[in-house]
């Protein structure tokens, strides 16, 4: 569910990265959607191969719910598409697999986070901010070192501009980066 692969038709398809959800397009776009795709980078990292190889959109939403299996009623009911839900309807109850089978050897609390992280219903699964503060990360967890940015704001790029108007909007916001320190500063050296 995670690797890039060239689609037939020469345009650069992300099926392996798409996440189940957006597939169904069930829920709107956030930041749990990334959520899901970070847990296949990382189960695959674990097993070493793609998760949910699947060879278009049907095979790759049965091979994840191969895994984490059927939709309960209560999901299926936040499915957008009327033939996506028939669909999973007419499939034969797939119970979820045992995470510590299928990442045999791992780090246990790294297949914790993934079960918390390869979840089909966004509303059920760890945010990004959980995670962060998952027991799999407290050697690297530090609150006072990981601040939040504030949503970004698509005012600037979501009018139509054109070349040169983006090349000098480009131009004056190079020009207003100011470094956190020189390079004379930093490459002082005491005596």
């Amino acid at each position: 569910d995670c690797i890039l692969y060239h689609h037939r038709s020469t345009q650069i398809a992300f099926l392996f990265q798409l996440a189940g959800p957006l597939m169904l397009n069930w829920m709107h776009y956030n930041q749990n959607v990334d959520i899901w795709s970070v847990g296949c980078i990382m189960g695959e990292l674990l097993k070493g191969k793609v998760l949910f190889p699947g060879t278009d959109y049907i095979d790759q939403l049965k091979r994840i719910m191969e895994v984490v299996g059927t939709p309960t009623p209560q999901l299926l009911k936040k499915i957008c598409s009327e033939h996506a839900q028939k669909y999973i309807q007419s499939l034969p109850f797939m119970p979820p697999q045992d995470m510590e089978k299928i990442f045999k050897g791992a780090n246990p609390l790294a297949v914790d986070l993934l079960k918390r992280m390869l979840v089909l219903d966004c509303d059920e699964r760890i945010s990004a901010n959980e995670a962060l503060s998952h027991p799999y990360f407290s050697q690297y967890h530090d609150p006072d070192d990981e601040p939040e940015a504030m949503p970004y704001d698509q005012t600037l790029e979501s009018k139509d501009r054109t070349l040169e108007e983006w090349k000098e909007l480009v131009f004056e916001e190079v020009k207003s980066f100011k470094a956190a320190g020189s390079k004379t500063e930093s490459l002082q050296v005491e005596q």
